[in-house]
């Protein structure tokens, strides 16, 4: 049978260490590229607006991930109340921006993970985890302690530092990035970090070196792995050629790859002609065709 490997690394104390670890980057945070060396521990607030403890938006199964995270009894959702990234057109607006959510004992934390288990959920999928990495470890020793034992989903926005993501090889079964855009300038434009492109390149080579391509079981499920997530923008902004080129040869042709087609304007972007319209179907269509001719051979339906 699987057992997710965080099990044997708690066994050995390994986790333990971890969470040392994790915890003395809070102290100036260094967590994530922001790097904003305030003291959360003393609950000094940066970028992400998260101090000591976790917060959260909302946690229930969730069916309308990718068919491998769903299976039939869904993916274990916890939305995590903010991120370090600013895209003006996040669909999530009022949990990354305006911080929707509640603050959380890492021991209730935990308990979040167990109920969802519970349920029969198939995993426990973060979302938006980059800013509370050692919350998500601190809690993940007290839900082990409680018998969890399904995968664990790092479902991020792609801007992670490959230091941080060291820290949790052997914890995570599946990461699942964005790769939200190619040019720099586009970046800096829409999710205010003009180095993401460099960011999530260098994060999601380190996130396939730990878990390589996605693995299912017999029914179709996730149990370890490597899926990117791609949202098709208006005017190509999103740079998809250049995206599925660097998974096919940087990565893998293998590369397990969601090209997205929901964008819709949220958030701000009404303010901005450029993105203030949903995509039209021959811009998705094309960026299907522009990944098989890049030569990615495993989209998701």
């Amino acid at each position: 049978m699987f057992e997710p490997k965080y099990i044997s690394l708690y066994r050995t104390g390994e986790l333990g260490e971890r969470i040392e670890k994790a915890q003395g980057l809070l102290r100036e945070c260094n967590i994530c590229p922001r790097r904003c060396r305030v003291n959360r521990l003393e609950n000094k607030l940066g970028v992400c607006k998260v101090g000591k403890l976790p917060k959260v938006a909302s946690y229930n199964p969730h069916f309308g991930e990718e068919s491998p995270l769903v299976g039939t009894h869904g993916s274990g959702t916890i939305f995590i109340t903010s991120c370090n990234l600013g895209c003006v057109f996040c669909q999530n607006y009022d949990i990354s921006h305006l911080g929707k959510g509640y603050e959380v004992s890492f021991k209730r934390f935990a308990e979040m993970m167990i109920e969802l288990q519970d349920l029969g959920c198939h995993n426990i999928n973060f979302v938006t985890p980059t800013h509370v990495v050692p919350h998500i470890l601190e809690a993940l020793s007290i839900a082990i302690r409680e018998g969890l034992s399904i995968p664990l989903v790092y479902n991020t926005g792609g801007y992670d530092l490959v230091e941080t993501l060291q820290l949790l090889e052997g914890i995570f079964d599946i990461y699942m990035p964005d790769f939200k855009f190619f040019d720099s300038d586009v970046a800096a434009k829409w999710c205010k970090t003009g180095d993401y492109p460099h960011v999530a390149m260098k994060a999601i080579r380190e996130m396939h070196r730990q878990v390589g391509d996605l693995v299912v079981n017999d029914r179709g499920i996730a149990e370890r792995g490597l899926i990117v997530r791609h949202l098709v923008m208006p005017h190509g902004l999103a740079g998809t050629r250049k995206v599925m080129q660097f998974l096919a040869k940087d990565i893998s042709s293998n590369t397990y790859v969601n090209i997205m087609d929901q964008y819709h304007p949220c958030g701000l972007a009404h303010k901005y002609a450029e993105i203030n319209r949903r995509i039209r179907d021959k811009e998705f269509e094309e960026a299907l065709q522009i990944a098989h001719e890049e030569g990615i051979s495993r989209l998701a339906d």
